[in-house]
């Protein structure tokens, strides 16, 4: 075979081997893998391996640092569920609570304090002695009320002086026209006692606790303590009128005036102090109750 030959056969060779090294470099780098590397040149095989550990690589590191990071997460909006009244204020919460503890019996006295039914059952049957004795424990609350009020450095309540709802003078008139007409006044019996003492203890401790029984003794005495001593008073003082049922103005406004001024103070309290705002409530009509019971004792 001469040499124009031999260099055809070579050069036609060549081609095909360059043509076949050109089609794996285009081709994409998933199908390589399909193929055996074995089958591939020696440099081809390298640079597969090297560009898959690279590839691995940076998966590695994606993934590593996607997981550094917590899933986001959508925030929830939660909400308290509101108390009954709470819209409107301490004194519509403080109410409420009245209101479910007309039916309780340990709470309430008979008759109702709470703004129901005010009139005296028949089952009952005031003494001169135990309506002397109510007097007498009404002068000793409320005096104390007023003291505590008048004499305390609280801020708070300074805002509650002079309401037009203060007891203590009235009451004193009427102890006084009793003595007049012969009548023995009684010192304070236990349970007026125990009432003032421990409103004495509050005003100093607590004031949102204090303002709840401030609050309470006047709402109960407009709402049913004036219709129950005026109806005492008819069976046993030939329907005197007490100057403890007398106002110098509608006590109803004066009563809604201490209503906004406590629910403005409230608002500066805190929802746990409010709780035991709420809790005192119970206690007042207890104190209270024990007071009424004293006419028919």
């Amino acid at each position: 075979m001469d040499l124009e030959v031999k260099w055809k056969i070579a050069t036609k060779q060549s081609a095909i081997k360059k043509s076949s090294i050109a089609m794996w470099l285009t081709v994409k780098p998933q199908l390589w893998l399909s193929f055996s590397p074995s089958t591939l040149p020696e440099r081809r095989r390298t640079s597969i391996i090297l560009n898959n550990t690279n590839s691995n690589s940076n998966s590695n590191n994606n993934s590593n640092n996607n997981s550094s990071y917590p899933p986001m997460l959508k925030k929830r909006n939660s909400y308290r569920k509101l108390y009954p009244g709470e819209t409107t204020g301490i004194t519509e919460e403080m109410r409420f609570v009245a209101m479910r503890l007309r039916n309780d019996k340990l709470a309430v006295p008979t008759p109702s304090i709470h703004g129901g039914d005010q009139s005296i059952p028949d089952t009952w049957r005031p003494s001169m002695e135990g309506f002397l004795r109510f007097l007498v424990d009404n002068k000793l609350v409320f005096t104390t009320l007023e003291r505590m009020i008048d004499d305390s450095d609280n801020v708070s309540y300074a805002y509650l002086r002079k309401t037009g709802l203060e007891r203590s003078e009235e009451l004193c008139k009427d102890l006084e026209w009793l003595k007049e007409e012969g009548v023995e006044i009684p010192n304070p019996s236990s349970p007026g006692v125990t009432y003032a003492k421990y409103l004495e203890e509050l005003a100093e401790t607590s004031a949102p606790l204090f303002l709840s029984h401030f609050y309470n003794i006047h709402f109960s005495h407009i709402a049913a303590g004036q219709v129950i001593t005026n109806q005492v008073s008819e069976k046993l003082l030939e329907g005197k009128e007490l100057e403890f049922c007398k106002w110098g103005g509608d006590e109803q406004e004066m009563l809604k005036d201490v209503r906004e001024k406590l629910n403005v103070l409230a608002e500066h309290w805190s929802r746990e102090e409010k709780n035991k705002c709420l809790k005192e409530t119970k206690k007042s009509f207890q104190f209270m109750g024990q007071i009424v019971r004293l006419i028919i004792l």
